[in-house]
């Protein structure tokens, strides 16, 4: 994968898999440490602790249209070879929360990419779940949460046009001054 936004996708879309009805996205950029800090973590199913260790083993995999499950070991992959880490805690019945830290100065490090395209294509096609995306900059953070927009919505689907056109210009424009408040 080219962009850590793909990856962050691919995760969340295990999330959606493992039945979640929310799924926090989380990005934070520390200009002290030089780290940026990326969290996904849902109220799935879970894993046990046995799956959640063979889950960064490519070929590893619950699906059964292939052998190999290369989203999660190439997010480990990403992080670590910036110097970062990589953890996943789960609890079945509870919930999966997976974190990976980057050093973004290193030569490694893949750019971000795009959140609000991102975004919108989990939300386009999964209105009933709700989503929560923070991206941060040390103390300064915004905050996307469609569990808020449905309640103002009053009826008007979350997927639609007018919606998702809201959605992403809201992401990109406070995502834009926070990284440029700096």
């Amino acid at each position: 994968m080219q962009e850590l936004s793909l990856n962050i996708l691919d995760v969340a879309q295990n999330s959606i898999k493992a039945k979640a009805t929310l799924i926090t996205i989380k990005i934070h950029k520390n200009t002290m440490s030089k780290t940026l800090l990326i969290s996904i973590e849902d109220n799935g199913c879970g894993m046990s602790q046995q799956q959640a260790e063979q889950v960064v083993d490519p070929f590893y995999t619950t699906r059964t249209t292939r052998k190999v499950g290369l989203g999660v070991p190439f997010f480990k992959m990403s992080a670590e070879l910036t110097g970062g880490t990589f953890t996943i805690q789960s609890e079945l019945k509870v919930g999966t929360k997976i974190s990976a830290l980057y050093y973004y100065e290193h030569i490694d490090m893949m750019p971000v990419g795009d959140m609000a395209s991102t975004m919108l294509s989990l939300i386009s096609v999964n209105p009933d779940i709700d989503f929560i995306y923070y991206f941060s900059v040390d103390e300064n953070e915004f905050c996307m949460n469609t569990q808020e927009m449905k309640t103002v919505l009053e009826g008007l689907p979350v997927n639609s046009n007018e919606v998702l056109t809201f959605i992403k210009n809201f992401i990109n424009e406070n995502q834009a001054e926070i990284e440029n408040s700096k």
